[in-house]
């Protein structure tokens, strides 16, 4: 596959709209939308061919070609995969790490792994947010495959000092010391018992590949939003700045694969094996199974930035034929589901009184290039991490959205 040109952010014509709901009647929409999906002129970096499709569908469809997912290519060789994954961890406890969430596809990964004859070890993230129905998932699936569970618990009022200190700077990324810590942690776990083989979830073809909106994060912008907002010190918080993120890729060679880029995958077959199974219990959205999470993309996302993330999904559900596009747009442009209380939960937990949570949300929004962060050295080292992502000792998504240039968000 070619290496992407450079991010940029969508026009004039797309900042006057924002991403507000619209008519949820696809066809009486003044906005161009892609013919294959329903990504629109307002995603970021976005262009249309002659056919009417946008480059997210034309960027999937190569991620297939080059990883032959769903294809005797892609299973071919995520079986070689597989016999490194055994042969690495011969004599060991445990062979590979599987992160878990108590969400669809980190659920039936673990599934997955045992059904390959692996010996995985969980690792769950703990921000202090789960809802009850993800911490029961999660012990439903491991209880029943008989898979260890790995746990870190970041202190809870740690936690709500770093998530306070994103509200507070008006930055988008509320949820990014989660995101980043839990990647950090995987990473950690793997040193301390000698692991070479993390396994994710993920799956572009279910899910798309985000494109970098207000969506970034990295060690030395959650580090420099605490230091300006925060007002105690990070002891638990697992921080990944840049030194050691670079020290796990480069010496302790820990490989990163998505076992979905390869095969074939459906997130509904999945729901429902899970459920008839272990018990496991759908949590009523994408991302909703933290309540962190849920205030961000139900709430926070939608509100102040005019933002919706749904559309990922939705897309890739057109995109596959198992939802028409008008059925995608129609759901897309339809209020988001918001659990009773989650605002209220949200303001008590960070002590915000509701002057201060108004004032916040009615700020003018600012955007991380307004802060630190490593960006630009990530560019500058655009070479290094495209071979690290080839040797999957980063995540390729990582490679696709964080080394080319990008505009500020509008």
């Amino acid at each position: 596959m070619g290496q992407p040109g450079p991010l940029a952010w969508a026009g004039p014509s797309s900042r006057r709209k924002l991403n507000v709901l619209q008519n949820p009647d696809i066809s009486q929409v003044d906005l161009k939308i892609c013919s294959r999906c329903i990504y629109d002129e307002r995603v970021p970096a976005i262009h249309f061919d002659d056919q009417g499709v946008c480059n997210y569908c034309r960027q999937v469809e190569s991620l297939i070609n080059q990883y032959g997912t769903g294809r005797p290519k892609g299973e071919a060789e995520f079986a070689r995969i597989l016999d490194d994954i055994r042969r690495d961890g011969r004599g060991k406890q445990y062979d590979c790490i599987v992160g878990v969430s108590g969400g669809t596809d980190s659920s039936y990964l673990v599934h997955l792994a045992k059904q390959w004859g692996l010996r995985p070890l969980a690792v769950h993230y703990d921000n202090t947010w789960n809802s009850a129905i993800a911490t029961m998932n999660i012990h439903k699936v491991l209880d029943g495959l008989g898979v260890d569970l790995y746990t870190h618990v970041v202190a809870n009022k740690e936690a709500d000092d770093i998530f306070r200190s994103f509200f507070l700077s008006g930055v988008a990324e509320i949820e990014a010391s989660t995101d980043l810590g839990y990647a950090y942690l995987l990473r950690k776990v793997a040193a301390k018992y000698s692991i070479k083989y993390i396994l994710e979830g993920h799956s572009f073809v279910e899910e798309g590949i985000t494109p970098l909106g207000r969506n970034y994060f990295d060690g030395r912008y959650i580090q420099a939003i605490h230091q300006q907002f925060g007002s105690m010190p990070m002891k638990t918080y697992p921080l990944m700045t840049f030194s050691r993120f670079l020290k796990s890729a480069l010496f302790n060679q820990v490989k990163f694969i998505r076992p979905l880029w390869y095969l074939n995958y459906s997130k509904e077959d999945a729901k429902k094996f899970l459920s008839e199974t272990f018990g496991w219990r759908y949590y009523g959205g994408h991302h909703l199974e933290n309540r962190m999470t849920a205030f961000y993309h139900s709430v926070y996302l939608p509100q102040k930035f005019g933002g919706d993330m749904r559309n990922n999904t939705l897309s890739a559900r057109a995109r596959n034929g198992n939802m028409s596009r008008e059925q995608a747009w129609a759901e897309y442009n339809s209020p988001p589901l918001v659990e009773d209380e989650l605002v209220s939960y949200f303001k008590k937990r960070l002590g915000l009184s509701d002057k201060v949570y108004e004032q916040i949300m009615q700020a003018p929004a600012k955007n991380w290039t307004q802060y630190p962060t490593y960006k630009k050295r990530f560019e500058r080292l655009r070479p290094l991490f495209y071979m690290l992502a080839k040797a999957n000792l980063v995540p390729m998504s990582f490679y696709l959205k964080y080394c080319f240039p990008a505009k500020a968000p509008t």
